[in-house]
């Protein structure tokens, strides 16, 4: 019965991959069954278990408790790093939206469970697949799994009582901007001067009704220069999951350092 022994031990592991899953790109979805994610943790937990060494943990403890909590929270610590900057490409989308005039459109999301704008939706739907297309999800597999070279379960975290988490959070809110920035620069300036230049044909011409032809010409240049982008835009992406494994890694560095 000696593996009953190594039960408070699988479980700490089973927290952290479980609350991985709830913050992580591409698995936190809504669309993605709860009995699919709660079965992958399990058999990944069960994985680890077997591959690491195993942690004399007392079950049902005060030390047992607090380890729970700390293995929940480096699971959320981790997933959340990751999805800071993929968010990136539902901003950039609200940017564009914001410029073309689709703002008052937007959809519910099924995935997200919020509403979204349009071109927001589009990119973002992009971004899943070449998030798949790379093997950026396992990726992110590996992550969670290196993670228990660096951070053992029966050891508390340092990290999470000093700054430099909240350091590497805000360079990674940083570079989610800077990213969505990017990607939607090229429509929003384009637009910004197709405003222009009906401004200026407005007050030429002021005969015309810019309310109908406006909102029809920027329509129609929104979906043009969207479509010319596209290439920059995976560049981006590239770039994207380049800086998401980088933070990954540098969180779990972080907090495996003692």
């Amino acid at each position: 019965m000696e593996w009953l022994n190594q039960i408070p031990s699988f479980l700490l592991i089973f927290v952290r991959i479980s609350c991985f899953f709830i913050t992580v790109p591409v698995f936190m979805m809504r669309t993605i069954p709860a009995p699919f994610k709660i079965g992958l943790s399990f058999f990944l937990a069960v994985l680890v278990a077997v591959a690491i060494a195993p942690a004399s943990v007392p079950a049902f403890s005060g030390n047992f408790i607090v380890l729970l909590i700390k293995e929940g929270m480096i699971g959320l610590g981790l997933g959340f790093i990751a999805s800071v900057l993929f968010y990136a490409v539902q901003l950039a989308g609200t940017f564009i939206d914001l410029q073309a005039g689709f703002a008052m459109g937007a959809v519910y999301d099924p995935q997200s469970g919020t509403n979204v704008n349009l071109t927001g939706r589009f990119k973002n739907v992009l971004a899943t697949l070449f998030l798949l297309a790379v093997d950026g999800h396992h990726l992110l597999l590996q992550g969670v799994l290196y993670s228990y070279q660096w951070i053992p379960v029966d050891s508390l975290v340092p990290a999470l009582l000093d700054g430099r988490i909240s350091t590497l959070m805000l360079e990674t809110f940083k570079n989610s901007f800077v990213i969505a920035f990017l990607m939607a620069a090229p429509i929003v300036f384009t637009l910004f001067l197709v405003d222009l230049v009906l401004g200026i044909i407005g007050k030429t011409s002021p005969q015309i009704n810019l309310m109908v032809v406006g909102f029809s010409v920027k329509i129609g240049v929104h979906f043009i220069v969207l479509l010319l982008a596209l290439p920059s835009f995976f560049l981006l992406l590239n770039t994207l999951v380049s800086q998401m494994s980088e933070s990954l890694s540098q969180m779990i560095r972080i907090m495996g350092a003692s």
